[in-house]
Formats: C-alpha cells, sequence, structure tokens
C-alpha cells in the first residue's frame, strides 16, 4: 500500500475521517498535513512512512498487549462478556479473578483457560494469544473493578441504565422555564455582576408562576488572572465555578469580618458600585478590583476565626477539600501559579512548573500553601452558595430546579488542560466546517479530550465531568453534543476548512450519561443545532436524552413549523445566547452588527439577509394567525413596517408554548425587552459579548405586572 493509503489506514484507526461535506454539498479532503497533525495532536507519531507504519503496527498489536481491556460499558441486566487475551498454549492454566463493587462488595472467581471457547487469535511478537471471553453474572449500576489476579490486568466495570433520568413531573405535564445570563441579572445591591443572591431572588418570585426551571449559561471557572476574558464557553476549567458570581455579603465570614465590612461601605467603594449598577454592561476588570480584596480578607478572617480553632466550619472546609480531592488541588494551584507568574499561559512558565508533577511544582506547593487555601476557599463558598439555590428551587416546587450549561471543551491554556495533558489533544482545536452561517468555518479556540485517551482511562474524566456539572441541577444542557459522536478539529493554526471529523464513542459516552443523570437525578439536553448525523437525534431520544429545537430553525414548507409538529422529547426556545432576541430578531439588530462589523462577505450577501430576514418576519407573522394568536389588527404582508411590542412577544411564546415538548424554555431577555443578543459569533473583541445586562433591576422587573402576566400566561399554554 502507498504512503498516502498507510496514512488514511492509520487517521481511521485513530478516528479521524477522511472527508467531510458541508452544508452546500461540497466534499472536502482530509489532506496529508492535516492527517499527520491530528495524528501528533493524538500522540500517533505520523511524521514519517516509517512512523506511519510502526504506528499502525502498535495500534494493531494495541489490544493484545493487555489481558483484559481497560473499560467495558454494560447496560442494567446484561451479562458481562469480558474479552481475555491469553498465551494459546495456557489451555490448563487455572485463571483466578476478583470484582470489587463500587458498593464495597467482593466476587471471586475461578476457570480453566481451556474452557473458555477462543473467538479470535493474535500474534503478539513471538507469542500466540487467545481471545477467550468470560462471563459474568449482572452487575448492579456503577462503577465496579475487575481484576484477573496472576496476570495483574485490570478492567473498569461500567453498568448504566439504558435512559436517562427524567423527572417524573414531566411524565404528567409539559414543563416551562426561563433562560438568563447570570452575569447579566441587576439588582439594587449588587456589585456590577449578577450573583447567587440575585439568582434566588428570582427563584422566589417565579417559582409562584409555574415556573419549572431556571436556565444559566455555563458557570465554569474564568481566568481570574484576566477577568476580561468572559466567554463562559472558553473556561479554564469546567470542573468548578466562577467566583465572580459570589453573593460577597451572604458569605458568613462577611458579618464577622469588620475590614471586609469596612472596605465594602467605603465611599469610593459605594461610588464604583454605583456605577457598575447603572452600567449596562458588566465590567469585568473593575468585578475583580472590588470582590477579589473583599474575598481575600473574608479568607483571612475565616482561617483565624475558624481553621485555627479547628471547628465545625473549619472541618466542613476540609472536608470539601479533601472530597475535591486532586481536580480542586489542580485548580487551586493552577491559580496561584498563574498569580505567581503574571500569566495562565501555562506553556510560558518555567519548565519546572510546566507539568503538575514536576519538583518545581511540588516545591510550590509547600511554600503558597496558604495561597492555594485561599483559591480553595472560593470554590467551597462557590458550592455553598449554588447548592443554597438549588435547594431553594426544590422547596418552591419546581419539577426541574436549576438547568447548568457544560461547555463543550476548554481553553488550551486552561487549568484543566495543565492538570490532565495526557487527556486532551493539545495541537487541535475544536470548531465547525463552513455552512451557510459562516462561510468560512469556525474555530471557537477550545482544545477537545484526546479520544484515544478517553478508553484508556475508562472515562473516568468524562464521568467526573458530568458529575460536577449534574451536582445540586435538575437539568444540564451539553453544548454541541454532536462532539460525542464526532468532532471537527482543527490543527493549531490551520484554517477551519482544514479540519476534520474525529469520531468519538458515542455508545459508552451516552450510557456514563445515563448513569450519572440517573445518580443525581438530572434531566440530560442535548444542543444539537448544526450539522447532525443521520441518526444521531434517534440515538439520544433512545437514550431519554431530549433534543434542541429553536424556532426560529424550526420550518416546513416555507414556512414555521406548527407548535403540534415539535417532537415530545425536546426542549424548545424561541432563540439561544448565540442568536438575536425577538426584538432583535424583528429589528434586524443582529445583521446590522454584523455588517458593521464586516462579517458580510459581500454586499450582494448582506442585501439576501435582509431580504430573507423580511420573508421570516412575515412568515413568523402567519404563523401566528394560524393559531388565533396574530393581535388585531396586523397584516402580515405589512411586516416590514411594523414595530415590535410587548403583544407580539406574548404571541410567540404563547405559539411556542402550545408545543407538546417536554420543555420550554424562555429568554429571561425576551420578557424584559433587551433588544441585543448576548453573544455575536464571529465577533471577539468588537462586540461585547458576554457582558450585556438586563435594562432594569430584578426588583422592579419582578413587580412589573405585564412579566408576571407573561408568565402566568405561558404557564396557562403548556399542554397538561
Amino acid at each position: 500500500m502507498d504512503a498516502d493509503g498507510n496514512l488514511t489506514r492509520l487517521g481511521d484507526a485513530a478516528g479521524i475521517e477522511n472527508h467531510y461535506w458541508d452544508l452546500h454539498g461540497t466534499r472536502y479532503e482530509t489532506s496529508p498535513e492535516t492527517m499527520r497533525a491530528l495524528l501528533k495532536a493524538f500522540g500517533v507519531a505520523a511524521e514519517s512512512e516509517s512512523d506511519v507504519r510502526a504506528s499502525l503496527a502498535l495500534m494493531g498489536e494495541a489490544p493484545w498487549r493487555r489481558a483484559t481491556p481497560p473499560v467495558l460499558v454494560l447496560h442494567e441486566g446484561e451479562e458481562a462478556m469480558l474479552p481475555l487475551r491469553l498465551p494459546a498454549a495456557d489451555e490448563n492454566r487455572l485463571l483466578r479473578w476478583s470484582l470489587r463493587l463500587e458498593n464495597g462488595g467482593l466476587r471471586t472467581g475461578e476457570c480453566r483457560a481451556g474452557d473458555l471457547p477462543v473467538e479470535d487469535a493474535g500474534q503478539f511478537g513471538e507469542a500466540r494469544l487467545a481471545l477467550r471471553k468470560l462471563k459474568l453474572a449482572p452487575l448492579p449500576l456503577g462503577y465496579h473493578d475487575f481484576r484477573l489476579e496472576d496476570r495483574d490486568s485490570a478492567t473498569r466495570l461500567i453498568v448504566a441504565p439504558r435512559r436517562c433520568y427524567m423527572p417524573p413531573r414531566l411524565a404528567d405535564r409539559s414543563a416551562w422555564g426561563l433562560m438568563l445570563q447570570l452575569y447579566g441579572l441587576k439588582s439594587h445591591n449588587d456589585w456590577g455582576i449578577g450573583d447567587f443572591g440575585d439568582l434566588k431572588t428570582l427563584i422566589g418570585r417565579v417559582a409562584a408562576a409555574d415556573c419549572d426551571a431556571i436556565g444559566l449559561n455555563p458557570l465554569h471557572t474564568l481566568f481570574l488572572d484576566s477577568p476580561g476574558d468572559a466567554s463562559p464557553y472558553s473556561p479554564c476549567s469546567r470542573l468548578f465555578r466562577n467566583p465572580f458570581y459570589l453573593d460577597i455579603t451572604a458569605i458568613p465570614d462577611f458579618a464577622e469580618c469588620e475590614a471586609a465590612r469596612a472596605f465594602a461601605s467605603s465611599g469610593e467603594f459605594l461610588r464604583l458600585a454605583e456605577a457598575a449598577r447603572a452600567n449596562d454592561l458588566v465590567e469585568y476588570r473593575s468585578v475583580a478590583q472590588r470582590k477579589l480584596p473583599v474575598l481575600e480578607l473574608l479568607h483571612s478572617a475565616f482561617c483565624a476565626n475558624h481553621l485555627e480553632r479547628n471547628d465545625a466550619r473549619a472541618a466542613a472546609f476540609r472536608a470539601f477539600v479533601e472530597k475535591g480531592g486532586y481536580d480542586l488541588e489542580g485548580l487551586a494551584l493552577f491559580q496561584a501559579l498563574s498569580e505567581r507568574y503574571q500569566t495562565h499561559d501555562w506553556a510560558r512558565w518555567p519548565a519546572l512548573s510546566q507539568d503538575r508533577d514536576r519538583a518545581g511544582t511540588l516545591q510550590f506547593r509547600r511554600r503558597y500553601a496558604e495561597r492555594i487555601s485561599f483559591f480553595q476557599y472560593l470554590q467551597w463558598q462557590c458550592e455553598e452558595q449554588f447548592a443554597s439555590a438549588a435547594s431553594l428551587a426544590k422547596e418552591r416546587g419546581m419539577a426541574i430546579g436549576l438547568y447548568n450549561d457544560l461547555a463543550v471543551s476548554v481553553a488550551s491554556t486552561s487549568a484543566d488542560t495543565w492538570s490532565n495533558q495526557r487527556l486532551f489533544a493539545g495541537g487541535a482545536e475544536v470548531g465547525a466546517p463552513p455552512d451557510p452561517f459562516n462561510e468560512s468555518g469556525q474555530s471557537w479556540g477550545v482544545v477537545p479530550f484526546n479520544p484515544l485517551r478517553l478508553c484508556e482511562t475508562a472515562y473516568a474524566g468524562f464521568s467526573a465531568l458530568l458529575a460536577a456539572n449534574m451536582r445540586h441541577a435538575g437539568a444540564l444542557r451539553i453544548d454541541h453534543v454532536m462532539g460525542w459522536q464526532r468532532l471537527f478539529l482543527i490543527p493549531e493554526g490551520a484554517k477551519p476548512k482544514h479540519g476534520a471529523y474525529v469520531r468519538y464513542p458515542l455508545a459508552d459516552l451516552v450510557a456514563v450519561a445515563a448513569l450519572e443523570s440517573q445518580r443525581h437525578r438530572c434531566l440530560v439536553i442535548g444542543e444539537d443545532l448544526g450539522t447532525v448525523a443521520e441518526g444521531f437525534r434517534e440515538r439520544l431520544n433512545e437514550a431519554g436524552i431530549l433534543s434542541s429545537r429553536v424556532l426560529y430553525f424550526e420550518r416546513q414548507n416555507d414556512g414555521y413549523k406548527p407548535p403540534r409538529d415539535y417532537p415530545v422529547h425536546a426542549a424548545v426556545s424561541v432563540s439561544t445566547h448565540d442568536l438575536a432576541t425577538l426584538a432583535g430578531f424583528w429589528e434586524g439588530l443582529d445583521l446590522a452588527a454584523k455588517a458593521s462589523l464586516g462579517l458580510f462577505k459581500a454586499p450582494e450577501e448582506e442585501s439576501k439577509a435582509w431580504s430573507a430576514r423580511t420573508h421570516d418576519k412575515r412568515q413568523l407573522l402567519y404563523a401566528l394567525a394560524g393559531e388565533g394568536l396574530l393581535p388585531a389588527g396586523i397584516d402580515p404582508e405589512a411586516a416590514d413596517r411594523l414595530a415590535w411590542t410587548t403583544e407580539l412577544t406574548a404571541a410567540v411564546h404563547a405559539y411556542l408554548a402550545r408545543s407538546p415538548s417536554a420543555l420550554f424554555m424562555v429568554q429571561l431577555d425576551d420578557l424584559a425587552g433587551q433588544r441585543h443578543q448576548a453573544n455575536l459569533p464571529g465577533s471577539i473583541g468588537e462586540y461585547p459579548n458576554w457582558r450585556r445586562r438586563l435594562p432594569r433591576p430584578l426588583e422592579e422587573l419582578l413587580a412589573d405586572p405585564r412579566l408576571q402576566d407573561a408568565m402566568t400566561g405561558i404557564a396557562a399554554a403548556r399542554p397538561k
């Protein structure tokens, strides 16, 4: 076989597809350069033809190098047929094994190798190996550890339910909820950014309107040393939360710390806080300058008042740190090192600190233990306040409660990648191929899991990620869930169109998600917008994962899909954070913003977009009329001359509320009259992405009879 043929075979063995089709039907071949770059990112040598041949041989031999596989994923009730690869000549060898159950139970057994039928054979060096299967009785749900004693070979057995969790109340009626950007909430006492205290205020008021869920932007930890990098989809860690969301005055240590209260009541502080509350945008650097010094004072007070006395609060903190373990320590170490070296780009740190287990990092941990404790303290308070908000939602009768959002991955300079470098495919970025929404394709600036390492590590990082984001949550949205089947990866520095699709183990990832979902009683919603492979949505539906359906995209026969035609197993919404609000859609503010930033390739493209918008507005009014929801006196043909009104907002929400879909999520921005969207894809610093705040404080907004009537109307329109 020629060199390119071997390279294609190697790429296929690593999951790299040799071509892709864009939405225009154009076929793009995966170039040898892209194939080699992605293989390098996965840790597979492919620079030369000899490298390729050697790597092909290694990958072919890999299953035979272990007596048992690193992981086997099963469904509840299935008998485990565990592969054993043993010397063919050892038929009379007695095999002893043990199985440690997650609950602490122990099963043991033994059998003669020759009593297990041979299903395949292979050569490893000079040894002839036989593939046999060991049958194990059905296991309970959970993570169990098998060990073949005399071979010192271990396998993680993951037993999962077939479907994800569904809140019981959703079997009797459809639910609805609000979705919002937490940073965008305003209140009379905020410090320039929405916080967990504002979230509790919101919960306390909207639960009375039969609101079942509060959907949040990703609350992942961002970079404290660079607060202006505000995208929640390019986080520092997906395992922990952003301390800028802390309601500082609600932290118990605030009442005990005179220095913190004095700082927060000084004239200069109050002046800056008042200016921040009046600002329509979050100024993250200013928020950091106000919040972090107070948090440092609170940590010092906590150490003096509790840690040194070893009281109950000290015990609670130590228990949190112990439970957070390796991952929490990794984040705190990373944040302290970023502070010490004045950058979070860990590739620029001294070599002895670039690896978590190097001597320089170990010395740093001992020397800066108190500073590391500070960052752990921040996460402890985030956990306490988020848990408190979640508990309030349940107490007030919400069927779902808090609805988290899991970003597709993390920044390449993140704490997660530094702590677990082999788990990620450094040198590759996640993105999207060219499509009608972005003709050049997209690079999202986040680094993916290495697909080869996921299985080798028995999905430990993936399950920990889900558990961290499902904890206290009633629902979890999976951003770009198609990545569980395949991700579009782009070699670092390459243009998006030079990327390639890479396969991921969908069946195993869905099974792990179902297990964590049932354990945490957490509904799973897949953001399946964009290029969706045939049969993918059906597979998610079988596993009980709700599809995402957005009004703007749900069309048929050149018009909007009627509510009755929406799927039952879906979470529906009018828009998303990446799309125009209702008012912005009607006014074309998204198109105007794209034009001002030069995001249209040519004047004809812009003109076509405006013409399409006029058509869409007209069709939206016809859709409302078809449901008897169009306000009196409105002519759909005059759509382009019509101003948007609160009555039209209510009509659109009533339209979508009639769908039989399990969940209807309403943007608080739309109910509050926000005209501008949270994020404009394709822009970076030119548009105030992830900074817009609500136009009015919660105290005023929630007291507005129009908002109360809107929520009452949505609840009433939901099918029972």
